[in-house]
């Protein structure tokens, strides 16, 4: 249910709201708009007829049932568009378009920093780049781990870009938070429930890529765990869905950015490099990304992608990326948007 509540509710009828809430089983999350207030009772409680008396209530305006199975994430609780800072000013859902780009993996000081520099000189706003990376063969490249986390907190360092990496457990939470400004969950890791409830507990923003074979939503409902759990900061990343086609390695869904737009308050970014698993799609794609109304990208850079340990063949050298962001202005001045500059040291 949703509690809207009156524009001049006092502050004693407000607590008296949520007390009766929490009393009838419920989790009472506010969500204060730019012209309203509501709460949302969230969870399997005594009653919802108790809830919808709660009309009668001094300072409510009225009760609505919220018919989406994800509660937090709809449009029903919140219709204005939620805006993610990140820091020194720089936002995810604004008006700006932000662009995350970086290696898949961080291999070396020499190797991150060099790519840190060539994005933020291209006009990306974010630097990405995996510490700990999940596999499908045991063999493969595993990450540098901490080691890898002051690699990039040195890169964010030099040029200022604040840093995207992902997580993959539970117990990494507190060493990642250290050095990360965004907690990137992976495609395998979209329905790890108790990785999504601990990430919800952090006052980080959150990037949660869709999975593989997950439905809109499944993902919405993923969101959800993270969102029940306090966090607010959730960013969505649509990056490509497995289908019987071979040509490309995964499908790049962009009918889920808009379809996303009419379901959820919650900014939308696209990843065309592992939606197609191909450097030379990736351009072509972030352009139809911005078409489709994505609020950012997420794209893999590498200075020498032939000698990379882990997806080269998706990877722009940095030459490309800085053609591809000359390119994607105009699709963005198209847009009627602007990029978001990167921060100034």
């Amino acid at each position: 249910m949703i509690i809207v509540l009156r524009k001049d509710v006092k502050q004693d009828q407000f607590q008296e709201i949520v007390d009766m809430i929490q009393e009838l089983g419920y989790h009472a999350h506010v969500i204060q708009g730019t012209e309203r207030t509501v709460i949302g009772a969230v969870g399997s409680g005594r009653g919802k007829d108790k809830l919808q008396a709660m009309e009668n209530l001094p300072g409510v305006e009225n009760v609505v049932p919220i018919l989406q199975p994800y509660k937090l994430a709809s449009l029903e609780v919140k219709p204005e568009k939620t805006v993610v800072p990140i820091r020194d000013g720089i936002t995810v859902g604004g008006d700006e378009v932000v662009v995350m780009a970086g290696p898949c993996s961080v291999e070396s000081e020499e190797q991150i920093i060099e790519t840190a520099k060539a994005v933020k000189a291209a006009g990306a706003t974010m630097l990405r780049g995996g510490a700990f990376k999940p596999r499908t063969s045991p063999y493969s490249f595993q990450g540098m781990e901490e080691e890898g986390l002051i690699l990039l907190r040195n890169a964010r360092d030099a040029t200022g870009l604040p840093i995207v990496t992902e997580i993959l457990k539970p117990s990494d939470i507190e060493l990642i938070c250290k050095y990360a400004d965004i907690l990137q969950i992976g495609a395998r890791n979209v329905q790890n429930f108790p990785l999504l409830k601990e990430v919800g507990k952090v006052d980080k923003p959150v990037l949660l890529k869709r999975g593989m074979m997950t439905t809109i939503e499944e993902f919405l409902m993923s969101a959800e765990y993270i969102l029940s759990e306090g966090n607010k900061k959730v960013i969505l990343c649509e990056r490509g869905i497995r289908t019987f086609e071979t040509a490309t390695r995964n499908t790049l869904d962009l009918s889920s950015v808009p379809l996303l737009r009419q379901r959820t308050h919650l900014p939308v970014i696209v990843d065309p490099s592992h939606g197609t698993g191909h450097w030379r799609l990736v351009a072509p794609m972030a352009n139809a990304a911005i078409a489709a109304g994505a609020d950012g990208l997420l794209i893999e850079v590498h200075p020498h992608p032939d000698h990379a340990v882990s997806d080269g063949i998706q990877s722009l050298k940095p030459e490309k990326f800085d053609k591809m962001m000359k390119t994607l202005s105009r699709f963005i001045d198209a847009a009627d948007r602007k990029l978001a500059a990167p921060p100034q040291q």
